[in-house]
C-alpha cells in the first residue's frame, strides 16, 4: 500500500500553483483557433522536450533503471500512466464537440469517484466523510456546470466519451500515484509525458486532424499551455502525489471548475451565470470536507524532484 506524507508548506504550494495552472487549460483551448486534439499533442510533445534535458543531466542513472535496473516495475506504471492521459485527452477533448461542454465538464467531474473505486479496489479503506465529500464536489460541479444529458446520439456518444475520460483521468492519476514511490517527478513527468504525446499522434494521424499551419496567435497559446496547465499545472500534481493520495488529488483538481470560470470572466468576459453559485459553493464545500477527513499514515521517505 502507497504510504503518503502530511502536506507540507512546499506541497501546498505546489497543489496551489498546479490548480490555478489547470484552471486556464479550458480558456486557452477555447481561445485557440485549433483542433483540441492538436493542442493536447503539442502541449505534452513540448513539455517533455523542455524536460527531457533536465532529466538526461540530473536523472540519468534513474533514467536506466527504468530500462536495466531495479525500477523497471515503476517504469511499466509510468508507461501506463502516459497511455491512460492519452485516452483521457483523447475521449474527453472530443467529448466537448459532441456534447455540451457544460455536459461534458460534469461529466468529466466524476473522476473523483472512479479514483475512490480503484482506491477502494485496491485495498485502501476511504473514511466515510471522503464518500460523503466526494458526493458533494462532484455534486457541486455538475450543478456548477448545468449539466444535462443530452438525447440525440451524437450527444449520447458524446457523454460516454467524456465518462471514459474521467475513467482514464482516474487510472492516470492512481498509476502516477504508484510510479511516484520510487521514482522522481521529473523522470515519470518525462516518460509520462512522452507516451501520451507519442498516444495522441497515433490517434491525430488517424483522424487527419491538422497539427501546423496555426497563426502567431494560436502557437503562443500553445507555448502558454506547456507553461502553465502542462509544466506548472500537471507537472505539479504529480510532485504532489508523493505527499497525498490520488484520490485527495482528483478532488483538489475539481477547483479547475470555479478557477476556469473565473479566469474566463476576466479574460474572455464570460461571466459566470448567478444559478452557477450554489454548484460552486457545494463543491468547495465537498473538498474542504475531503481534506479534513483524517486519511494521512504515517510519513516515510520518498525521492525529491
Amino acid at each position: 500500500m502507497t504510504v503518503h506524507h502530511r502536506p507540507d508548506p512546499l506541497t501546498v504550494t505546489a497543489l496551489t500553483i498546479a490548480v490555478v495552472s489547470i484552471s486556464a487549460s479550458a480558456p486557452m483551448i477555447a481561445y485557440a483557433a485549433a483542433p483540441a486534439l492538436a493542442l493536447a499533442f503539442w502541449r505534452n510533445l513540448l513539455a517533455a522536450g523542455v524536460l527531457a534535458p533536465a532529466a538526461v543531466a540530473r536523472r540519468g542513472p534513474e533514467l536506466r533503471q527504468l530500462v536495466r535496473g531495479g525500477k523497471r516495475r515503476e517504469g511499466g506504471y509510468s508507461l501506463l500512466a502516459g497511455a491512460a492521459l492519452a485516452v483521457h485527452f483523447g475521449a474527453w477533448m472530443p467529448s466537448t464537440k459532441l456534447t455540451s461542454v457544460a455536459t461534458a465538464t460534469a461529466l468529466v467531474c466524476t473522476q473523483p469517484v472512479w479514483q475512490g473505486l480503484i482506491a477502494s479496489r485496491q485495498g485502501k479503506r476511504l473514511p466515510q466523510a471522503t464518500w460523503i465529500g466526494i458526493g458533494m464536489a462532484v455534486g457541486g460541479a455538475a450543478l456548477a456546470t448545468g449539466a444535462d444529458i443530452g438525447v440525440s446520439g451524437e450527444a449520447i456518444l458524446g457523454d460516454l466519451l467524456a465518462l471514459a475520460g474521467a475513467v482514464a483521468g482516474a487510472v492516470y492519476t492512481a498509476l502516477g500515484e504508484q510510479a511516484r514511490t520510487q521514482l522522481s517527478t521529473t523522470t515519470y513527468t518525462l516518460v509520462c509525458y512522452t507516451t501520451c504525446a507519442a498516444g495522441l499522434l497515433a490517434v491525430c494521424l488517424i483522424g487527419q486532424v491538422r497539427l501546423s499551419g496555426f497563426d502567431t496567435t494560436t502557437w503562443l497559446v500553445v507555448l502558454g499551455l506547456v507553461i502553465g496547465p502542462q509544466l506548472l499545472g500537471h507537472s505539479m500534481l504529480n510532485y504532489a502525489l508523493h505527499k497525498i493520495s490520488a484520490t485527495t488529488v482528483s478532488i483538489l483538481a475539481l477547483l479547475e471548475v470555479p478557477g476556469a470560470a473565473l479566469i474566463a470572466w476576466a479574460w474572455l468576459d464570460q461571466l459566470p451565470p448567478l444559478s452557477s453559485l450554489p454548484g460552486l459553493s457545494l463543491l468547495l464545500a465537498g473538498v474542504a470536507v475531503v481534506l479534513l477527513a483524517r486519511t494521512r499514515p504515517t510519513p516515510t521517505p520518498h525521492p525529491t524532484l
